[in-house]
């Protein structure tokens, strides 16, 4: 089956997983305004959903507003932090669950994630008729994940369209021109 105008679309935003994958092998962000044009294609939007953790500092709200100003809900939860310095944020059951809850009202499912824990989640999807979509940075995408989806988006492919340089790159780029070495003419 190929994307169609008619076909009605749900977007599961795994936040934390794109975050860190983002930051970690590119020391960007993730623009979520072009993957979410990318990923609707034309067809209907239905419900985009964004996964997301909070924290005590609440630093991250100016974050959650610019989801929410995309037309992204958000489901939060708070980082949990253990006596042991150990922390804790995890929404994967979460998503699936509302994968399952919403899908008799979507034809194509789409999970921003690279995490394999979602394989029994996409079999269980297609096996109910649906289109299942990833769109994920592939250097750090589940192998089994790429190749049981209908269709695999690597992030990494186009990073100028898919990656916002951030606030560390910035500042690094910033340094090293600072640093370079003045040239006089003789």
């Amino acid at each position: 089956m190929l994307k169609q105008p008619d076909q009605r679309v749900g977007i599961f935003i795994d936040t934390q997983n794109m975050y860190h994958t983002a930051r970690q092998l590119f020391r960007k962000r993730v623009n979520f305004k072009n993957i979410l044009e990318d990923g609707v294609a034309g067809r209907k939007l239905i419900r985009a959903i964004a996964y997301v953790i909070s924290t005590k500092t609440e630093e991250e709200q100016p974050f959650f507003e610019s989801l929410q100003k995309l037309g992204i809900e958000l489901q939060s939860k708070e980082l949990i932090e253990y006596a042991s310095g150990a922390k804790k944020a995890d929404w994967d059951v979460g998503l699936a669950i509302d994968v399952v809850r919403m899908i008799d009202m979507l034809d194509v499912i789409i999970i921003l994630s690279g995490d394999g824990d979602f394989v029994p989640l996409v079999e269980y999807v297609q096996n109910r008729g649906r289109r299942v979509e990833v769109m994920s940075f592939k250097e750090t995408t589940n192998t089994q994940l790429q190749e049981i989806v209908d269709d695999h988006i690597d992030l990494s492919s186009n990073k100028r369209r898919y990656l916002i340089s951030s606030a560390i790159s910035r500042k690094k780029r910033v340094t090293k021109k600072r640093r370079r070495p003045q040239v006089k003419p003789n």
